[in-house]
């Protein structure tokens, strides 16, 4: 199908498309039509009132030190071992730096390795997902991203939420990233960068998405990329943060925040374990695009 006739569907009322996307030759500015948090916060809740309210106006939080050291070390030691296991073998959720055959990626790591299973169900941290997510969740992407010294390369600007929406079909606002770091990550290897308060806003992109694009968009993506000039103007709006700190932080983001990295060309590398929840109630449709849905190692279709 293509994605004019998706659209069309979605006119006829038969896929409710909020946040169409790649589908005009200019960009476009929505407001969002979701929720931040999907529940009321209470004395009981696993945030704090100002933690809680922090997430809602920015879209990220940032808790310093939320796993132990021997958590850390553990899981360190793992993703050193998976790093040296697929330096020499290949498989299709192993995604390349560009230009080069270095690990950029692991995907699908909360299936395939018993170590990031058991990460994924951590009850402190699913008890923060399922309060600002308003109840059970499943993962619908997990991966590594090795970011080496010297060598380590950028993630462009994006809101995760455009690519899940056309190219999987999620439709709501209802799900979120939990990044851990497994190193320190300091201001200047290659941390996440994000754009508080741009949660808030919807932008559209251009360029219909060609078949297969997740084979090329993994390693640098080019469609489902902000236009300049809206970019600018989110920044000009809500600037620029780098939440950073020990091995065993953990920042909370919001599927529709406009985030990135830039290369790492210090000698410290920089690797972290990426946990995407979305919520029951927003499992994925048909994508929005129209074309056939990504592989389920990128996006879980069944829990």
């Amino acid at each position: 199908m293509s994605h004019a006739a998706a659209h069309n569907l979605a006119d006829n009322g038969v896929q409710n498309d909020k946040y169409p996307s790649r589908v005009k030759e200019e960009p476009e500015v929505l407001e969002r039509k979701d929720p931040v948090i999907y529940s009321q916060w209470t004395g009981n809740s696993p945030l704090d009132e100002q933690q809680s309210r922090f997430y809602e106006e920015n879209g990220y939080l940032f808790l310093d030190q939320f796993f132990t050291q021997e958590e850390i070390t553990h899981w360190r030691e793992e993703l050193v071992r998976l790093q040296q296991r697929y330096r020499k073998e290949q498989a299709a959720e192993v995604i390349r730096e560009p230009g080069g055959e270095e690990v950029r990626s692991i995907f699908d790591v909360h299936r395939n390795n018993p170590v990031f299973g058991q990460v994924s169900q951590h009850p402190r941290l699913r008890a923060v997902v399922e309060y600002l997510l308003g109840g059970e969740t499943y993962i619908h992407q997990s991966r590594i991203n090795y970011k080496p010294g010297f060598t380590g390369k950028e993630f462009y600007w994006h809101s995760d939420f455009e690519t899940w929406h056309v190219e999987d079909g999620m439709p709501a606002m209802r799900a979120l990233s939990c990044s851990i770091a497994l190193e320190d990550n300091f201001t200047y290897n290659g941390p996440l960068m994000v754009v508080p308060g741009s949660h808030r806003k919807f932008v559209t992109c251009v360029g219909q998405t060609p078949e297969n694009h997740y084979k090329d968009s993994l390693r640098r993506q080019e469609y489902g990329v902000p236009d300049p000039e809206s970019l600018t103007r989110l920044v000009e709006e809500g600037g620029i943060e780098t939440p950073v700190g020990k091995a065993g932080s953990i920042v909370l983001f919001d599927c529709n925040i406009m985030h990135g990295s830039n290369s790492n060309i210090t000698p410290l590398p920089r690797s972290n374990v990426f946990l995407v929840y979305n919520s029951v109630e927003n499992r994925l449709q048909q994508p929005f695009s129209g074309q056939q849905p990504r592989p389920s190692f990128i996006a879980s279709r069944t829990e």
